[in-house]
């Protein structure tokens, strides 16, 4: 009897055992054929996400205006915030698209290219006479210059076209993220109850606790970091377009790109204000050279007053995390990257502190 009753319960076992390792695969399965649908559009979901919470303030703030109706504010912001993508995208394509039709004309007139330095350049420092006389030779004969750093031209024509790519690949992302985002606006409340279950489940009682610091380093970096460098390369756009500066756009866009990993927009500002003292007239260059003055010392006026005592993390993180974005996801992951690492630093500190007061 004792035997029977104990291979029955072995049996018993390994169909549990069994069941439960069925069960598991399908759920594998399907969890994977979740993922394989949801792939191309996980990181727009995820700053989707980033972006909703971000205006979420904004968003109440229209709710109360409205008296209670939520349709008109989500339709409001989510319109507000594709023309401040569409418009400044639209206006730098048609830079670039101005600026190769002036390059194809002039070559066509048989003129040179790149104009040559201007009178002004003689009372430079002797330090730049090397970059004056490559400046010349280049102007007198780009051809023959082309042909004598061709390797180097190659490599920068080939980053620049993918650059190029990236970035109108990451501008439409943007705008679907966009959309996304005013859909969860809409839905917000009930998406907010899901959110913090879901914190609750991964971290128990902590779970309200890693809820809030989540959402409050968000609404940080984008208004600290990521807000700033948009603010900073649309001051710098309008400098480029106001002052005639060739290339306008394609300058916009890498001063936008070195103020989120935290460069700043002077290695851009600084050459370009040299560039037009030596090719346009002195009151010109600087009255643009004043603005980009207070562009530059600008960073250190919108920070404090947009993050407070709250700021989040060392710019190191910040850093890391725009620039390994990029080159994990493109230019979307320049924005992205910062925010995600940004998260992960906060929660693991407050991850340590609770351990330490447990």
């Amino acid at each position: 009897m004792k035997q029977d009753s104990a291979s029955e319960a072995k049996e018993h076992n390994f169909e549990k055992i069994t069941d439960i390792i069925i069960r598991l695969g399908v759920l594998a399965i399907i969890l994977f054929w979740c993922f394989s649908i949801l792939q191309p559009f996980i990181l727009m979901l995820i700053w989707a996400v980033v972006i909703a919470i971000a205006m979420y303030p904004v968003y109440k703030s229209f709710v109360k205006l409205m008296k209670g109706r939520k349709k008109i504010p989500v339709f409001f912001l989510t319109l507000l915030l594709l023309s401040v993508i569409i418009i400044p995208s639209m206006l730098v394509t048609e830079s670039l698209y101005e600026g190769v039709s002036y390059l194809t004309q002039t070559y066509q007139e048989g003129k040179p290219l790149i104009p040559p330095p201007g009178e002004t350049t003689a009372n430079w420092p002797k330090f730049a006479t090397p970059i004056i006389d490559f400046w010349k030779h280049a102007s007198d004969n780009l051809q023959e210059t082309i042909v004598e750093y061709s390797d180097q031209v190659t490599v920068a024509g080939s980053w620049l076209l993918t650059a190029l790519t990236g970035i109108g690949k990451g501008i439409i992302q943007f705008n679907i993220s966009i959309i996304i985002a005013g859909f969860i606006l809409a839905y917000s409340e009930d998406l907010k109850l899901v959110s913090k279950k879901v914190f609750q489940k991964l971290a128990g009682d902590h779970g309200d606790h890693f809820s809030s610091i989540t959402v409050k380093t968000i609404q940080n970096v984008v208004k600290g970091f990521l807000g700033v460098a948009i603010i900073q390369a649309a001051m710098s756009g309008l400098g480029f377009f106001i002052a005639d500066v060739p290339f306008a756009g394609l300058w916009t866009i890498v001063c936008l790109v070195l103020a989120i990993i935290q460069i700043g927009v002077g290695p851009v500002l600084i050459p370009v204000a040299i560039y037009m003292f030596s090719v346009s007239d002195t009151t010109s260059a600087v009255l643009l050279s004043i603005w980009f003055f207070i562009i530059l010392i600008s960073d250190n006026i919108l920070k404090p007053i947009l993050l407070g005592k709250n700021a989040p993390v060392p710019m190191m993180v910040v850093f890391l995390g725009a620039i390994g974005g990029f080159i994990v996801s493109g230019f979307l992951g320049l924005f992205l990257g910062a925010v995600i690492l940004t998260i992960g630093y906060k929660l693991f500190l407050a991850w340590l502190a609770s351990e330490n007061q447990s």
